[in-house]
Protein backbone atom coordinates (compact mmCIF):
# COMPACT_ATOMS: atom_id res chain seq x y z
CA UNK A 1 0.00 0.00 0.00
CA UNK A 2 1.40 3.43 -0.89
CA UNK A 3 1.58 6.33 1.54
CA UNK A 4 -1.24 8.17 -0.26
CA UNK A 5 -3.80 5.41 0.33
CA UNK A 6 -3.02 4.86 4.04
CA UNK A 7 -5.60 6.43 6.35
CA UNK A 8 -4.25 9.19 8.52
CA UNK A 9 -4.04 8.02 12.13
CA UNK A 10 -4.68 10.91 14.50
CA UNK A 11 -4.39 9.80 18.14
CA UNK A 12 -6.44 12.81 19.25
CA UNK A 13 -9.22 12.26 16.73
CA UNK A 14 -11.28 10.28 19.25
CA UNK A 15 -11.11 13.17 21.73
CA UNK A 16 -12.60 15.60 19.21
CA UNK A 17 -16.05 14.04 19.68
CA UNK A 18 -15.80 14.24 23.48
CA UNK A 19 -15.00 17.97 23.56
CA UNK A 20 -18.59 18.91 24.43
CA UNK A 21 -18.58 16.52 27.40
CA UNK A 22 -15.62 18.18 29.09
CA UNK A 23 -16.33 20.55 32.02
CA UNK A 24 -15.83 24.27 31.54
CA UNK A 25 -12.72 25.79 33.01
CA UNK A 26 -12.73 28.67 35.47
CA UNK A 27 -14.08 31.98 34.21
CA UNK A 28 -11.43 34.50 33.21
CA UNK A 29 -10.66 37.01 35.94
CA UNK A 30 -11.79 40.56 35.45
CA UNK A 31 -8.97 43.05 35.98
CA UNK A 32 -9.44 45.26 39.02
CA UNK A 33 -9.90 48.95 38.49
CA UNK A 34 -6.54 50.51 38.99
CA UNK A 35 -6.78 54.00 40.34
CA UNK A 36 -4.55 56.32 42.30
CA UNK A 37 -3.24 55.07 45.61
CA UNK A 38 -4.85 57.89 47.55
CA UNK A 39 -6.73 61.15 47.36
CA UNK A 40 -6.99 63.98 49.87
CA UNK A 41 -10.41 65.68 49.96
CA UNK A 42 -10.73 68.98 51.79
CA UNK A 43 -12.99 72.03 51.84
CA UNK A 44 -11.58 75.50 51.28
CA UNK A 45 -13.11 78.95 51.55
CA UNK A 46 -10.10 81.21 51.93
CA UNK A 47 -9.23 83.46 48.98
CA UNK A 48 -12.41 82.63 47.07
CA UNK A 49 -14.68 85.45 48.18
CA UNK A 50 -16.33 83.33 50.89
CA UNK A 51 -17.48 80.64 48.44
CA UNK A 52 -16.96 77.03 49.47
CA UNK A 53 -15.06 74.67 47.19
CA UNK A 54 -13.95 71.08 47.64
CA UNK A 55 -10.40 70.23 46.64
CA UNK A 56 -9.30 66.74 45.58
CA UNK A 57 -5.53 66.58 45.79
CA UNK A 58 -2.68 64.07 45.43
CA UNK A 59 -4.33 62.01 42.70
CA UNK A 60 -1.09 61.95 40.67
CA UNK A 61 -2.89 61.52 37.34
CA UNK A 62 -1.73 62.78 33.92
CA UNK A 63 -3.48 65.85 32.48
CA UNK A 64 -5.89 64.11 30.08
CA UNK A 65 -6.99 61.61 32.70
CA UNK A 66 -7.42 64.39 35.27
CA UNK A 67 -9.76 66.19 32.85
CA UNK A 68 -11.74 62.97 32.35
CA UNK A 69 -12.07 62.49 36.13
CA UNK A 70 -13.18 66.10 36.57
CA UNK A 71 -15.89 65.81 33.94
CA UNK A 72 -17.17 62.56 35.44
CA UNK A 73 -17.23 63.94 39.00
CA UNK A 74 -18.96 67.16 37.92
CA UNK A 75 -21.65 65.13 36.19
CA UNK A 76 -22.12 62.78 39.16
CA UNK A 77 -22.26 65.57 41.74
CA UNK A 78 -24.19 68.09 39.65
CA UNK A 79 -21.74 70.91 40.29
CA UNK A 80 -19.13 72.97 38.49
CA UNK A 81 -15.41 72.56 38.79
CA UNK A 82 -11.95 73.21 37.40
CA UNK A 83 -8.37 71.98 37.55
CA UNK A 84 -5.91 74.10 39.50
CA UNK A 85 -2.31 72.94 39.59
CA UNK A 86 -2.98 69.21 39.54
CA UNK A 87 -5.90 69.40 41.99
CA UNK A 88 -9.58 69.08 41.17
CA UNK A 89 -11.65 72.00 42.44
CA UNK A 90 -15.38 71.28 42.77
CA UNK A 91 -17.93 73.95 43.69
CA UNK A 92 -19.66 73.58 47.03
CA UNK A 93 -19.01 71.37 50.04
CA UNK A 94 -18.92 67.84 48.54
CA UNK A 95 -16.94 66.12 51.32
CA UNK A 96 -19.73 63.70 52.27
CA UNK A 97 -20.60 62.53 48.74
CA UNK A 98 -17.15 62.52 47.16
CA UNK A 99 -15.36 59.63 48.98
CA UNK A 100 -17.85 57.02 47.73
CA UNK A 101 -17.46 58.23 44.14
CA UNK A 102 -13.65 58.20 44.37
CA UNK A 103 -13.59 54.68 45.82
CA UNK A 104 -15.87 53.51 43.01
CA UNK A 105 -13.32 54.89 40.53
CA UNK A 106 -10.52 52.81 42.10
CA UNK A 107 -8.92 55.14 44.65
CA UNK A 108 -7.66 52.88 47.42
CA UNK A 109 -7.47 55.41 50.27
CA UNK A 110 -9.54 58.58 50.59
CA UNK A 111 -8.48 61.04 53.29
CA UNK A 112 -11.15 63.59 54.18
CA UNK A 113 -10.12 66.74 55.98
Amino acid sequence: MSDEKKPFNNPFGVLQGKLAELPQGPAPRQPEKKGPARAVVRMERKGRGGKEVTLVEQLDLPGKELEHWLKSLKTSLGCGGAIEGGALVLQGDQRKRLPALLEARGVRKVITG
